[in-house]
């Protein structure tokens, strides 16, 4: 099993910025994606940005190009993964998820919209909430 514990939510003024973190611990051998998601009020659950977790590729959703930037980085038994977002805007208000997935190879040289594909993530964490105000 793969455990991720989310942290970094809270609430800032449209305009700010907010950091986001993930650590993913247990058995992570065979992760080789993480990614974050989110899910507004009212609205399914969405990508918002993906990084393979051996080369550091990355994608990202319409919505989080050039405000928001995902990265990995690698220690002992465990995964961290963060979403510097900046710009924020109201509508960026949601409880954002960190996801990990055993991507198969299809899936990976598929390309990005694969990535983002929700139903390739078998390990979620508990959520962090993102309140942006106007």
């Amino acid at each position: 099993q793969v455990q991720l514990v989310e942290s970094g939510g809270g609430s800032v003024q449209a305009g700010g910025s907010l950091k986001l973190s993930c650590v993913a611990s247990g058995y992570i051998a065979t992760v080789n994606a993480m990614a974050w998601f989110r899910q507004a009020p009212g609205k399914e659950r969405e990508a918002v940005a993906v990084i393979h977790t051996g080369g550091g590729a990355t994608c990202y959703a319409d919505s989080a190009k050039v405000r928001f930037t995902i990265s990995r980085d690698k220690g002992r038994g465990t995964i961290s993964v963060d979403l510097q977002m900046n710009n924020l805007t109201p509508e960026d208000t949601a409880i954002y998820y960190c996801a990990a997935a055993e991507m198969e190879v299809r899936t990976v040289t598929a390309g990005c919209s694969s990535w983002l594909n929700r139903a390739e993530y078998a390990y979620w964490g508990q959520g962090t909430q993102v309140t942006v105000s106007s």
